[in-house]
C-alpha cells in the first residue's frame, strides 16, 4: 500500500517504513468511523493525502529542533506524515473538532511518534511560538494568516525565513492578490509525477 511513498522516499528507515504501513492500514479504518477525509478519496489515500502532505518536506526539510504547528489537522494531515519523515522536528497538531483530535491521539500512540503533540484547540489559543505553520487549505489565506501571524518565532533555524507552508490547489492568483505578505507558489508537480499534482502547490508565506 505504501509503494508510491517508497518510490519517492527510498531511503526511509525500517521504523519509518513500518510507521507508513501502519498509517496506511489504520487511517482508513478510522475514516470509516469518523469522516476525516472524503471517502471517495480513500482508494487514493497514499497519493492524495500522504504524498500530498509530504510535498511540504520537498519544499522545506525542517532543521532539527524546529517547532511546527499544523492548523486544522483533521485526522493528522499533513502533520503525521511529516513527523514520520522528520523525527528530530517537533510538531503540534491542532484542530477545533474534538473527535478528530481523538483520532490523532490514537494514531500518534499507534505509530509511537514521540515528536507529536495533538491539541483540541483553535490556532489562536495555542501557546508558544513556532518556526513554521503548515496546513491543508482550511481557509482562504487572507482569513488564515491572521489566525497564526503572532505564532511565529523570531529565531530562524531554516533556509527560508519563518512563515507558512500551505497546501493549495487550482488557480491561486485571485486569492494571493488579497494577501499583503510576500508569497511564493511552489508547484508540487516538480516533485511528484502523478496527474493529481498538476494543479497543486505549496504556497510559502513569509511572516
Amino acid at each position: 500500500m505504501t509503494e508510491i511513498v517508497l518510490g519517492y522516499f527510498p531511503n526511509l528507515s525500517e521504523t519509518q517504513r513500518k510507521q507508513f504501513e501502519i498509517l496506511a492500514r489504520s487511517f482508513p479504518e478510522w475514516n470509516n468511523k469518523i469522516n476525516l477525509v472524503s471517502r471517495k478519496d480513500m482508494d487514493e489515500f497514499q497519493e492524495r493525502h500522504v504524498l500530498h502532505s509530504l510535498a511540504i518536506y520537498k519544499a522545506m526539510k525542517f532543521a532539527p529542533g524546529s517547532r511546527i504547528l499544523d492548523v486544522g489537522t483533521g485526522g493528522g494531515l499533513p502533520g503525521i506524515p511529516l513527523a514520520i519523515l522528520m523525527p528530530e522536528v517537533n510538531f503540534v497538531l491542532c484542530d477545533s473538532t474534538g473527535k478528530k483530535i481523538k483520532v490523532v491521539h490514537a494514531l500518534v500512540d499507534e505509530l509511537d511518534l514521540k515528536n507529536v503533540e495533538a491539541v483540541h484547540s483553535r490556532a489562536a489559543d495555542i501557546p508558544g511560538k513556532f518556526d513554521f505553520v503548515v496546513s491543508r487549505a482550511v481557509a482562504r489565506l487572507s482569513t488564515f494568516i491572521p489566525w497564526v501571524e503572532n505564532k511565529i518565532h523570531k529565531r530562524s533555524l531554516n533556509p527560508w525565513p519563518n512563515g507558512i507552508l500551505y497546501l493549495k490547489g487550482g488557480d491561486l492568483q485571485a486569492e494571493l492578490d488579497e494577501v499583503t505578505r510576500t508569497t511564493e507558489i511552489i508547484p508540487i508537480s516538480q516533485y511528484f509525477n502523478e496527474e493529481f499534482f498538476e494543479t497543486k502547490a505549496v504556497v510559502y508565506v513569509t511572516l
